[in-house]
């Protein structure tokens, strides 16, 4: 992991955050965020969103959701939410895997869950985990 993806991994979780901090419901935009173009061009080996920050992603992500994020819903903690989008994006540059086969594969409900346990882990070690529970499933 190079310290360009790593600033990555920070820039989406606190994108996340900012979510929270914007009052969103968490669960709708994160599945929102994960299946979006935006998450695309993410995962792209480069694109200017990249580099775009976490204000013009969020107003990005609005957009195209509409409706969708305007909902009711829990919010979660600051913590909570830099901890999920930070470990989706490191997922994504350990593994290769795309944002909306990551989402599928460690739901927003078990991120939530699993937060306690694996918050303090190696990213690479939780993500392993994550893999062996949707396997359980």
């Amino acid at each position: 992991m190079n310290a360009l993806n790593l600033k990555l991994c920070d820039i989406q979780g606190r994108l996340f955050e900012l979510s929270g901090e914007k009052s969103i419901p968490s669960v709708a935009f994160i599945r929102a965020f994960m299946t979006s173009d935006v998450a695309k061009e993410l995962d792209s080996t480069y694109n200017r969103a990249q580099w775009m920050g976490e204000e013009y992603l969020l107003e990005e992500i609005k957009s195209a959701a509409g409706d969708a994020l305007s909902g009711t819903g829990d919010i979660f903690s600051n913590d909570i939410l830099y901890w999920i989008g930070y470990v989706y994006r490191y997922w994504h540059f350990y593994t290769g895997e795309d944002s909306s086969k990551i989402i599928r594969q460690a739901p927003v409900d078990t991120m939530r869950r699993n937060y306690m346990m694996f918050h303090t882990m190696d990213p690479s070690l939780a993500i392993e985990d994550l893999k062996e529970i949707n396997g359980q499933n």
